[in-house]
């Protein structure tokens, strides 16, 4: 029997994107968030897998990275990892986003649709503090380094509805994750800022939810990661951290 080989036209990295909701995409009408954008726009021969999980803090990520990255790379193919995580960390525990978790009766759940829960209330403390979130960041870098994946970090983009409280969590925590990212070799884009000043994504969140834009939005976010080196970063030496 005869095997025939055929043009493999996804023949390029292994590229997983692991994160919150908004590596998830939520509320885009186009079902293509930022990573998509960033895929069609400079990684269209990759096989690409979205991890980002609504309300996931750098704790719960590092809690499923590996059973989950694991699960999509193979030995000798051009592994890769997209991190990027602290908006949930920087939401004050009151303030935090109680997503509601069932559709209303007779209904059936619409991405980005509002909930009745979706609005937040005041609080202090964050879910995750800021040295811990550093922790887990270095130790989801330190398991990719381990295992031979090359990985690259996107800041957190702003929650709107979490206001100024969350905003200067958020504008001292990204320095600190780009310092960190930076004593370990690996690329950072910074995002929160320039989000945070942009006047499509504050619009199109308040218009929504309060924190997910729509599709201008993450266009803006897709546009700030290529800026910053993603095509740079996928070019790359296969396997570098």
């Amino acid at each position: 029997m005869t095997t025939h080989m055929i043009n493999d036209p996804f023949g390029g990295p292994r590229i997983c994107f692991i994160g919150d909701s908004f590596v998830q995409g939520l509320g885009d009408p186009e079902f293509r968030g930022w990573v998509g954008r960033v895929l069609q726009a400079a990684a269209p021969g990759a096989t690409a897998f979205n991890l980002g999980v609504r309300r996931d803090s750098s704790a719960d990520v590092l809690n499923r990275c590996w059973a989950e990255v694991e699960a999509r790379t193979r030995p000798g193919a051009d592994n890769r990892l997209v991190i990027s995580v602290g908006a949930n960390d920087a939401m004050a525990q009151d303030d935090a986003m109680t997503w509601s978790a069932e559709p209303a009766p007779g209904t059936a759940p619409t991405q980005g649709a509002v909930q009745q829960d979706d609005r937040p209330t005041r609080g202090s403390a964050p879910r995750v503090a800021h040295d811990r979130t550093l922790a887990n960041l270095a130790a989801l870098l330190d398991g990719a380094r381990g295992r031979g994946i090359g990985v690259l970090v996107v800041g957190p983009p702003p929650v709107v509805c979490g206001g100024a409280e969350h905003l200067a969590r958020l504008l001292r925590l990204a320095p600190a994750l780009a310092a960190l990212c930076a004593g370990a070799g690996v690329p950072f884009i910074d995002v929160t800022r320039a989000l945070a000043e942009d006047p499509v994504w504050v619009a199109e969140a308040g218009a929504a939810d309060g924190a997910h834009p729509g599709a201008g939005g993450y266009g803006r976010l897709a546009e700030l990661v290529l800026g910053g080196g993603f095509g740079d970063w996928i070019r790359s030496e296969p396997g570098r951290v």
